[in-house]
């Protein structure tokens, strides 16, 4: 299925039921009175975070919700039937926000979670509630007020613990089949990845964590050049962000730390909030350099760049340092949300 982040929906509530007009007409009972009955409420339009939708694709075709108008009052004082709400079910990490004036509606960011974005009408009156000791049999009932109507844009931005950043081809696919089940297309080749995916790291039975593959990052995707900058938004939720360069490309006129630095320029530019993020170095594709050429190259790339956060060293083809690399994330994570913790 072709990932889809963005989208534009039209909802629309239910009106409420119309009150109705009738008397009691009964044998033995003279003057019986007034007895209609109140409409029911219109049906409102929420929105729910679900687990098993991970792109907004299926509105490229339903673009349209519409929730079940209130049924109108009866006689006898009998109600009408309240409107079935209507619920669109959305990714995790959707954003809500209205079309016409851009304010932002909400955010889903559990699953579960509901967002009302169309409330119903309100109902209607029964003309036994004009009857008054003046009016002893009202001719009058009120209509349901109409539902609300909105245009929505929908933006979805990914909900991962970590976030791989890197230029086409530095490994980052390898990387996330190599430590999750998640299995993104790999090649020889750049941009062989098109889309975000998202993997699940599993240290053990209860403690795991969640990280998010994005197309590679080119010079100039700050200006809109290659996918990087339509998918560095899906970086924004992360807690870390891991920084893959190869050590040793293949037909590329570019060494690794001008690499790097082209990808820290393009973040930089993009957005201060990402740039500022913690970043580790990871040095991939160690295999390809004899035992004596690892550490040299290393350092001076290390140095070059005067990179001062934890750095680590990976073939991550055949998984050398990728469990020592998992192992440092999942403690830094959870020392993270203890911090946030104690200062909730």
């Amino acid at each position: 299925m072709k990932f889809v982040d963005e989208a534009e929906i039209r909802v629309e509530a239910g009106d409420g039921g119309n009150g109705t007009i009738g008397f009691r007409r009964e044998k033995y009972i003279p003057m019986g009175g007034p007895d209609g009955g109140d409409g029911g409420d219109g049906g409102s339009v929420y929105l729910v975070a679900v687990e098993n939708v991970n792109t907004l694709a299926d509105f490229r075709y339903h673009t349209v919700f519409r929730a079940e108008r209130g049924q109108k009052g009866m006689g006898r004082n009998c109600t009408g039937r309240k409107g079935e709400d209507y619920y669109v079910s959305v990714p995790l990490g959707t954003q809500v926000s209205d079309a016409e004036t851009g304010e932002v509606i909400g955010d889903l960011t559990r699953i579960g979670e509901t967002l009302l974005v169309a409330k119903g009408g309100f109902h209607g009156l029964g003309n036994t509630r004009f009857k008054s000791s003046i009016n002893r049999a009202p001719q009058k009932a009120s209509k349901g007020t109409p539902g609300e109507y909105r245009i929505l844009n929908l933006e979805l931005t990914l909900i991962a613990d970590v976030g791989l950043l890197g230029m086409p081809n530095a490994g980052k696919s390898s990387l996330i089949r190599s430590v999750s089940s998640a299995t993104p297309k790999v090649a020889d080749y750049p941009f062989t990845t098109l889309y975000p995916n998202l993997g699940v790291v599993r240290i053990d039975d209860m403690r795991s964590f969640v990280i998010a593959d994005i197309p590679g990052v080119i010079e100039g995707a700050a200006d809109g050049a290659g996918l990087g900058l339509q998918f560095l938004k899906h970086l924004s939720r992360t807690g870390l962000l891991l920084h893959v360069v190869d050590v040793a490309p293949y037909d590329s006129m570019d060494s690794p730390v001008q690499a790097a630095k082209k990808i820290i320029h393009e973040v930089e530019k993009w957005s201060d909030n990402l740039a500022e993020k913690p970043r580790w170095l990871v040095l991939n594709k160690i295999d390809r350099l004899s035992g004596d050429e690892i550490d040299e190259r290393c350092q001076a790339i290390i140095d070059e760049l005067k990179w001062t956060a934890p750095v680590f060293k990976i073939a991550a083809i055949n998984g050398e340092g990728t469990k020592e690399l998992m192992f440092a994330i999942m403690n830094f994570l959870e020392q993270q949300r203890r911090i946030d913790s104690e200062q909730d």
